[in-house]
Parts: structure tokens; sequence; C-alpha cells
């Protein structure tokens, strides 16, 4: 399925090509999970380390490339370590991993007694948070740098912190420009060859830790986290996957839950299909709304005011593309059927990047794909050299290793009904999705992901009635199942993947639950 991407990294990225049970530590017990056998404490050696802060460098290619972090408006410079973690949890004096973190240090004026550590994930799963939190501090959260440290990771299998390496550039191209809607036997057996080279490709290159990326094992390593960084509870704030990651650390560890905020909400209770197939009517939704603002604005790519015609000119658009790829100016690709289908959802994520699809489509009923696959190289993070960052390869590893669903040709055949019913654009292509971890070499961990937190402080979790890819219903099945006292539900009546920074009715409820700790009444309604 598309990435769970946090609408402002999506905006960050486009403007980027323009110039988100008991402590495991050295004293504790081990932590018993449902129907799996006794975690072993961590060893003082990990639990008390020191970290290393220096200057960040310029982030990495698998990182997604940039330039290195400018200070804050207040002078605050971000500090880069390395944080030791086990690759294994079952066997905690073993094999470990190095976690790249990065932090921007409480500032000293604050005049208020500082919090300690707000640690941020942006989701994917994929996204890495050491070039992302710096793109976003200076605009977002330099409220809330007053009273905390701002910090944030590359999860494992991400970026710096043993990123999974499937495909090269070259390959990945290639890879992407593939046939995702197979109309015969021999498509569907090129489609099905082709996941299996990727599998193999991810197997031969990151073997050694695809079976301890899932998500499991990174809500450990933020409680890992919250001990060397000296932190008494852990207090986060989970965008978009973030929010998935912070209900699995909310189940391990209620009792180190601090203050907490989910923003674009996953929904816990879908298995992988339930999952795809509410994403494809998300989206659908809000392609509808983007028509309706199409015609409202005046900046259509399609003649009269009936959106239901620009809904056909890009199933049209869509299919032509199946048989005859366009070009792209200045580009030596073309721009295919798949491309042009993601193109359009990742501009879909915020209703600041409508104008863009608008125009995009327009050159492309024109002949000219350029703009369509730009926004395809955005979502998938590929600069203009050509080079991706590991998001795509990590994306596939964690879900592969949360979800145990592996579906089959036959599978997908028996629920294209359903999903072609949910969206003439994007059903068949997110249908096709499900093959995506069928030959995948390691086991899945579960169909669903246990999130029940009795004991855990509130959680604010926040549902957008416009959210394409996270749709609103999920916000409000994650805040029931964090349990009864634990799960505060808000809801924003707007646009897009994530609300904080976006409404300012919300981002002032989440200010005064983080900086003063109070609690907003469940149910609250921001428009």
């Amino acid at each position: 399925m598309p990435n769970h991407r946090s609408s402002r990294a999506t905006i960050a990225l486009a403007s980027l090509a323009v110039l988100a049970a008991a402590t495991v530590t050295a004293c504790d017990p081990a932590v018993e999970e449902d129907g799996a056998a006794a975690i072993p404490a961590v060893p003082a050696a990990l639990s008390e380390q020191k970290l290393d802060w220096a200057a960040c460098p310029a982030p990495s290619a698998a990182q997604g490339g940039g330039d290195e972090p400018e200070d804050l408006p207040d002078g605050t410079t971000w500090q880069c370590a390395t944080m030791k973690a086990p690759l294994d949890y079952a066997k905690p004096d073993g094999k470990t991993i190095d976690l790249a973190l990065i932090r921007a240090q409480a500032a000293k004026d604050f005049g208020k007694k500082r919090l300690g550590s707000l640690v941020f994930n942006f989701g994917g799963p994929g996204g890495s948070g050491v070039p992302t939190l710096p793109a976003f501090a200076a605009d977002g959260y330099l409220e809330l740098h007053k009273r905390y440290d701002l910090v944030s990771f590359d999860p494992r299998g991400v970026g710096e912190s043993a990123g999974v390496q499937c495909l090269d550039d070259k390959a990945m191209d290639a890879w992407l420009a593939q046939d995702s809607t197979p109309d015969d036997a021999a498509e569907e057996k090129a489609l099905t060859v082709g996941g299996s080279m990727y599998a193999r490709a991810c197997k031969s290159n990151s073997g050694g830790v695809l079976e301890y990326v899932g998500t499991q094992e990174a809500a450990r390593d933020l409680d890992l986290m919250r001990q060397v960084l000296g932190d008494e509870k852990l207090n986060y704030f989970g965008i978009s996957y973030g929010t998935q990651l912070g209900g699995v650390y909310a189940h391990l560890f209620p009792k180190n839950v601090g203050r907490t905020v989910f923003d674009a909400v996953v929904d816990p209770t879908k298995d992988s299909a339930e999952g795809t197939l509410g994403q494809t009517e998300g989206f659908e939704g809000v392609l509808q709304n983007f028509l309706e603002d199409c015609v409202e604005q005046d900046e259509c790519f399609f003649e009269g005011k009936d959106p239901a015609r620009g809904e056909k000119e890009i199933t049209d658009l869509l299919e032509s593309l199946d048989a005859k790829p366009l070009p792209a100016e200045d580009e030596d690709r073309v721009l295919t059927q798949g491309q042009a289908g993601m193109g359009i959802l990742s501009a879909l994520y915020s209703q600041e990047t409508w104008s863009w699809l608008s125009a995009a489509l327009e050159d492309a009923q024109k002949g000219e794909g350029g703009g369509l696959l730009w926004l395809s190289d955005l979502y998938a993070e590929r600069d203009i050299n050509g080079v991706y960052s590991n998001s795509g390869p990590a994306n596939t590893a964690v879900n592969c290793a949360d979800s145990k669903d592996r579906f089959t040709v036959e599978d997908v055949h028996r629920q294209l009904p359903e999903f072609r019913k949910a969206s003439p654009v994007f059903g068949e292509m997110m249908a096709w999705m499900l093959l995506a971890c069928t030959d995948w070499p390691v086991d899945g961990h579960a169909s669903t992901v246990d999130v029940k937190a009795d004991g855990a402080g509130p959680v604010l979790v926040i549902g957008n009635t416009g959210d394409p890819a996270t749709p609103y219903e999920g916000a409000k099945k994650m805040a029931d199942a964090l349990g009864k006292g634990v799960g505060v539900h808000l809801t924003v009546e707007g646009e897009g993947h994530g609300t904080y920074g976006v409404n300012k009715c919300l981002t002032r409820i989440v200010d005064k639950y983080l900086l003063d700790g109070t609690v907003p009444k469940n149910d609250t309604v921001c428009s």
C-alpha cells in the first residue's frame, strides 16, 4: 500500500525539488507479550550508553540527500548522534545496530521548567526523521522547543539506521515504471515475477536485518531511546505510520507513556487488505473534493462544471498511458500509467498541492508527462540526479515484517470488484498492491495491531475528515482500542494528511497539552 506519508513531508520534498507492559532495562523484569516468549532485559551497556552528540552532516542519499540542517531562529544548532540497539531484542547481548538520531536542545530562555525530550516519528513507514525534523521545526515546532529537546531518528531499516537496500537506482526506475494493472495472464506473470525478483534483491542485499525491522522492534528502540535520553517517560508525537508505532509502544510500555499525540491516525483494527481498501476509498473521496474545488477555483484541467467529467478524463488518461506512455520534457524517461497514478496520489496528500496536480493533468492531456512524473518522483523520493532514498525498500520491509498477510493473484481477482467500486481511478492499482509481500523472505508478525494500553496516560488521537491516506474513521478506532481513559479523540473538519500546524484550533489544543498538560475534552471538534 502507499506510504502513510505526512502531508508536511510531501510539501517539504516538493520544496526541495523546486529549488511521517514494563520497562525493559537492565534491572526491570522481562516483558511478556500476548502469546510470545518473555523478552530479556536490555544490558546496562546499552541502556546506560552515552551518546556522542556532534554537528550534523548533510543527509546521506539513503536519507534523501540535501544540505546540512540550518540553525533554528533562536540560534540553536542541530546535533546528531548514533545510538546502539540490539539487532534482536530476544538476544540483547548479541549483535547490535546503529540508529541515527538528531536533536535541538530546548531553548535557554523559555522561563519555565524543561519537560525533557519530545520524540517525533513522521510516518512512512520508511521516512527518515533526521532530515525531516529540521525541515519542519523552524516553522512548526518553535513553541514546543521552548520546553522540549526536539528529537527524531531514523527507525531501524530506514536511512542510516541499518537501512534496507534492494535495487540500484536504474533498476528502481524500471521497477516503478512497470505495468501495475495487468490486463491478461502474461502481464500478471510479469508483475509477479518482478515482485519475486524485488524480494530476492532485498534478501540478497539486506537479508540480515529484514526479520528485525518491524514496528515491535522499533517500539523497543523508542523505550531504549527514552532511557538513553534520560527521560522517565516518553513524550512522543507520531504522524501517520508514527501513530501505529506509538500505539504499539503504548501497548508494550503503558507505564512509560508520557505526553503523546497521534496525528493522521492509522486504523489498528484493519488487516492489510482492509487498510488498503480504506485508503482507496479515502483517496477517491479526496479526489472528488479536489475536482469540486477545481470547478470552484475555475482552474480546471477539464471544461465545464461537472466533477464527474474530470474523473472521466483522468480515467481516460490512465487508460491511454497503459498502451502508450507519455514523453517527459528534459527527461530520458517516459510517464507510465503506474507513475501517473502515484503522481496523482502524491498531490492529494495536501490541499496545498492541488493546483500542481491540476497543472500536471492539463500538461498530460497536451502530451507532456513531466508534471505527473515529477509528482511521482516526489512520492518515491527520487532526486533530480536519479538517486533514490531508501524509503521505498524500507516501507516494504517494515510492512511485510509487521503483517503476516500474503496474497495470491487469485485473491486479488476476488477483491478487484470491491476495489473498482471504491475508486474507478485508483481501485485496480491499489488492489494489485496487495501482492507487495507475497514472496517476501521473512514471515510477518500479525494481521492487525494490538494497541491496548491500560494504565497509560492520555493520548491525543486526531482525525481529519478529509484525510486520504489514513481515513478519518481510523482515529476513533485507535482511540477506542487504546482503552477508556487513554485515547482522547479529536476531530478536525478539513483536508489533508495531518493537522498540526495547519489547523489553528487543533494546534492550540495540542500545544496546551504538550506544554501545560491540559487534556482536552474527548470528541472535541475543530473546523
